[in-house]
């Protein structure tokens, strides 16, 4: 129950453009005999994805899918097709958001700033990986706005962009608490200086709302624009969801507290101690993104992290998705930290669901994305084995029906297997130090 209200209310917040609609002309393309993952139901041992367009037409076993008679037909037995994977929590493009000016940023959006030739993206479709949730990084106690992307093919970032009916970019508002945010004023001290100071700028939040709300629409009434409080009214108002960085049990709850005293919606991220307090997560209906594979490690309040978070979670029913973090862990790895979380202890169909469809569910996206279903985009990866086995490899990625990613072209397959040139241009940002290059041969 506490999921599927989470589901609802996140659905609700996040109405987004609808998928393509496939039109009788549009190709078709049939994937015959493949071992298909559909996540959320049943796997099927040998099936057929029918794609017209760029959406899903058709998936089921091979004797009760038609295959039109102008189908381009890929044999695909011995193969296994899922859904693109969705990453919650990604720093590739080289993105950078709010500054050492102050501690709470939120007019800040990380879109301006991302690099859509920053070769990060094709590690990530290396990776299977075909939506993405790109963040600011946590040395703030509010960042700036996250932005959510579909891989395609992009000049500029407006190609890749999630919009809602009305246009606008689809994304959240990247907060923190701990250590990160903690240095010489006038950012806090302390954890408790922290959260007074998040406190401070939600209640100028409200204020600031219930002026435009009494001006009417009056421009003679209207107070000045301000563009940290506008975006913390999108908070407050569910327009934006909070995506929180946090590590320690106590800044696990601390979130909570404010998110009941202020009534916005939240994902925790990371979590490393969310084992300690998964019935208090549950009871408050909240989702976590989790890394699994914190690497290379260091940060303080990471010493407590277990692999076990995922499996506590599920047993406690908490929504749970797993995330990369990327560059803490590479793109290219998504698939074995789930087979880390399994090894913990999470169930296999669960594990699935936090590459794919629970991560969907916490951006919004669920009705377009996170499982093969009828109706949905046609966002695919083809891997040659178990998702799970440390043996598989991503042989192709599609995007609404477009291959991105193909692992026999020489090209592609430099950016899954690394060499000399796999690096160019490409930057990452660390959680609080700013963007960094990669080094060429990585």
């Amino acid at each position: 129950m506490v999921q599927t209200l989470w589901a609802i209310g996140l659905a609700v917040a996040f109405a987004c453009v609808p998928a393509f609609t496939a039109r009788a002309a549009d190709p078709c393309t049939a994937f015959v005999g493949a071992r298909l993952i559909p996540v959320g139901q049943p796997e099927i041992a040998a099936g057929t994805l029918l794609i017209r367009g760029g959406t899903i037409a058709a998936v089921g076993p091979v004797d009760a899918v038609s295959i039109p008679a102008d189908a381009t037909r890929v044999d695909a037995g011995g193969l296994v097709i899922m859904p693109g994977l969705v990453d919650t929590h990604s720093h590739v493009g080289g993105g950078q958001g709010g500054d050492a000016s102050g501690p709470v940023q939120p007019d800040v959006r990380i879109l301006d700033s991302i690099n859509v030739h920053d070769v990060g993206f094709r590690k990530c479709l290396a990776g299977g990986l075909t939506t993405l949730n790109i963040m600011p990084g946590s040395g703030h106690l509010a960042s700036g706005q996250t932005v959510y992307v579909k891989l395609r093919k992009a000049a500029t970032i407006d190609d890749i962009l999630y919009r809602d009916a009305g246009g606008r970019p689809l994304g959240g508002l990247k907060m923190a608490n701990g250590t990160n945010s903690q240095r010489d004023p006038p950012f806090p001290g302390t954890r408790g200086k922290a959260a007074a100071i998040v406190r401070q700028k939600f209640v100028k939040a409200i204020a600031y709302r219930d002026k435009l709300a009494k001006a009417g629409g009056d421009t003679e009434k209207l107070p000045d624009r301000d563009l940290e409080l506008e975006a913390l009214v999108d908070v407050l108002e569910k327009r934006k969801i909070v995506h929180h960085h946090c590590h320690r049990a106590d800044d696990i709850i601390t979130v909570l507290r404010l998110r009941e005293e202020f009534g916005f919606e939240a994902v925790l991220h990371h979590v490393s101690e969310a084992w300690k307090v998964a019935p208090e997560i549950a009871r408050a209906g909240v989702g976590c993104s989790v890394i699994v594979l914190d690497s290379p490690g260091g940060k303080i309040e990471a010493a407590d992290f277990s692999l076990v978070t995922g499996a506590v979670l599920e047993e406690a029913g908490v929504p749970c998705a797993i995330h990369t973090d990327d560059p803490v862990t590479d793109s290219r790895l998504f698939l074995r930290t789930a087979a880390l979380a399994v090894r913990a202890g999470m169930t296999r169909g669960k594990a699935l669901e936090a590459l794919t469809l629970a991560g969907a569910k916490m951006l919004g996206l669920h009705d377009r994305i996170g499982s093969l279903e009828v109706g949905k985009d046609a966002d695919l990866v083809v891997l040659s084995g178990d998702p799970l086995s440390t043996h598989t490899k991503v042989l192709q990625t599609y995007v609404q029906g477009q291959k991105v990613f193909d692992r026999d072209d020489p090209e592609d397959r430099l950016f899954a297997v690394g060499g000399f040139g796999a690096s160019r241009d490409q930057r990452a940002e660390s959680c609080c130090n700013g963007p960094t290059k990669v080094g060429a041969m990585r």
